[in-house]
């Protein structure tokens, strides 16, 4: 029996349709995977900013979780808005008893206009329960700047931080370098026993950025569920998001900062026996 490619996304809704699921199910789909989801939290939200959260209870959580695991098979998980103590153990609870293959953990904690969407005593359990669970977390420089409790602001630093986030107890990080200024930007990849290695990316001149995070981490799950290694669906993840950036740049939508092409060059969806 053939079946798609499929890949979990637990995260929060954005109802202006950039960042969270929205834009999880926009990536999964244009890269040629079958999109499942569970919504922690639910924003109302649009380009100009988070007006108001709220949280999915948390039996209801388990609920969805439970039915996508149960029945349909499960490539990749993307995680992406955990924003209580309660939705973080119960999503690790899920995620020890149905050993899903890959999962990645982007840990959304600030929106684009700089809402801060997590409680604060969340911040430790994310250590003791979700980030020592996932095969690679994808912070960026103000969510890395909250887990370590440091300011990072060069390559150097950045080195340091993700190493740092590995010896804690993280099997992979992925720290993206977007909100440094320059011509050039840099992400770096730390895994355990491993080089640490350095991407290379050129800057575009866009105000069209929401929901970069949430396609990245999402695409690097669909690649993983399309059979890729973890370093090959970084690359390509990346390439994507950088097509995507640059098919959107010019694309008004909304009064603020708007959305990437998410689906400027779709493909095909994929078929695997």
């Amino acid at each position: 029996m053939q079946r798609y490619p499929t890949v979990l996304t637990i995260a929060g809704s954005d109802s202006g349709g950039g960042a969270g699921i929205q834009a999880d199910l926009k990536t999964i789909g244009a890269l040629g995977a079958y999109g499942t989801s569970a919504i922690t939290a639910l924003t109302a939200q649009n380009t100009q900013g988070v007006r108001a959260i709220h949280t999915v209870p948390p039996d209801f959580l388990r609920e969805q979780l439970e039915a996508v695991f149960e029945d349909i098979v499960i490539d990749a998980v993307k995680i992406g808005m955990v924003n209580e103590i309660k939705t973080a153990q119960i999503i690790a609870e899920i995620l020890d008893r149905f050993q899903p293959g890959f999962v990645v953990f982007d840990p959304v904690m600030v929106s684009t206009s700089g809402a801060k969407l997590i409680r604060d005593e969340t911040i430790d359990i994310l250590w003791t329960d979700l980030f020592s669970r996932a095969d690679l977390i994808t912070p960026n420089l103000d969510e890395a700047q909250i887990l370590i409790g440091r300011t990072i602001s060069s390559l150097e630093t950045m080195k340091q931080a993700a190493e740092d986030m590995v010896r804690r107890g993280c099997k992979g990080v992925l720290l993206k370098g977007g909100h440094l200024t320059g011509p050039v930007l840099y992400d770096v990849f730390a895994r355990a026993g491993e080089k640490t290695l350095i991407y290379e990316t050129a800057h575009i001149d866009s105000n069209n950025i929401h929901g970069t995070g949430c396609t990245l981490s999402s695409a690097i799950a669909t690649f993983i569920a399309r059979g890729n290694a973890l370093p090959e669906a970084i690359l390509l993840s990346k390439s994507y998001i950088t097509e995507a950036i640059e098919a959107g740049k010019n694309v008004k939508t909304g009064k603020g900062p708007g959305p990437l092409n998410h689906s400027f060059s779709p493909l095909k969806m994929h078929i695997q026996s």
